[in-house]
C-alpha cells in the first residue's frame, strides 16, 4: 500500500515538473500572452484539464513556474535559507562571501534570467500578472542586499563602501537583464561572465590590495 502511495506520488510529481518545463521553454519562445494551456500541455503530453487539476490556472502556472526556477528545485524553502547563499553568510572574509555570492547568482540567473524578462513583458499588460507578487518589494533586492550586509562587515571589505551602495552595486552587476546582454546577446560563455562578474565586484567589494 505504502509502496503504491510512493510511486503514485513520484508520478504526479513528475507529471508536474514536465507541466513546467513546457510552460517555461513555450512562455520564453511565445510569450506568456500568446501561449495556449493547450499547447503546455501537448508538449507536456498530458490532457489539459490536468493543467487546471494541478494548478488552476495559467497565472498560478506562471507563479509556480517562476518559484520553482529560482530556488532551482520544488522544495519550499528560501533562497535566505538555501546552502550555497548560507555560505556567503558564514563565510569568514568578505573574498570568500564574493567567491560564493557569484557562482550561486550564476546558477540562478541561467535558470531565471529568461523567465524574468517575460514577465516583465507581461505584467506590463497584464494587472493579474503584476498581482502574483503583490510585494512591491524586489526579492532579488532583498537577497543582495543581505549578501552586502554581510559582505561589508567581513575582513577584506572596501572600508568606504557602504551596505546600501553595496546592495546597489550587487544588485546591478548581478542583473538579469545584463547577464542576458553578455550571455545571449553577445553570446559569452556563463563562465566567462561569472569571471568577468567577480573580477568587477572585487574592485569595487574588497579592499585594494596593501591596505
Amino acid at each position: 500500500m505504502a509502496e503504491g502511495k510512493r510511486k503514485r506520488g513520484d508520478k504526479a510529481q513528475e507529471t508536474r515538473r514536465r507541466i513546467i518545463d513546457a510552460a517555461g521553454a513555450l512562455f520564453v519562445e511565445q510569450g506568456y500572452g500568446a501561449t495556449r494551456l493547450q499547447e503546455i500541455a501537448d508538449r507536456a503530453g498530458v490532457a489539459v484539464q490536468t493543467i487546471y487539476f494541478v494548478f488552476r490556472n495559467k497565472p498560478s502556472l506562471l507563479k509556480e513556474l517562476v518559484d520553482v526556477a529560482i530556488a532551482g528545485d520544488d522544495d519550499p524553502v528560501p533562497t535566505l535559507d538555501r546552502p550555497w547563499f548560507t555560505e556567503v553568510t558564514s563565510a569568514p572574509t568578505a573574498a570568500s562571501a564574493l567567491a560564493a555570492l557569484i557562482p550561486g547568482t550564476r546558477a540562478t540567473l541561467e535558470r531565471v534570467a529568461a523567465l524574468a524578462e517575460m514577465v516583465r513583458a507581461a505584467a506590463a499588460t497584464d494587472p493579474e500578472i503584476r498581482d502574483l507578487w503583490p510585494d512591491r518589494t524586489d526579492p532579488r533586492y532583498r537577497v543582495l542586499a543581505t549578501a552586502a550586509k554581510a559582505l561589508t562587515r567581513k575582513p577584506g571589505a572596501h572600508p568606504t563602501v557602504s551596505t546600501d551602495e553595496a546592495a546597489d552595486i550587487l544588485y546591478a552587476v548581478l542583473s538579469p537583464e545584463l547577464f542576458l546582454v553578455l550571455t545571449r546577446d553577445r553570446a559569452w560563455p556563463p563562465a566567462k561572465w561569472e569571471r568577468w562578474a567577480h573580477d568587477t565586484l572585487s574592485s569595487q567589494l574588497l579592499a585594494p590590495k596593501g591596505t
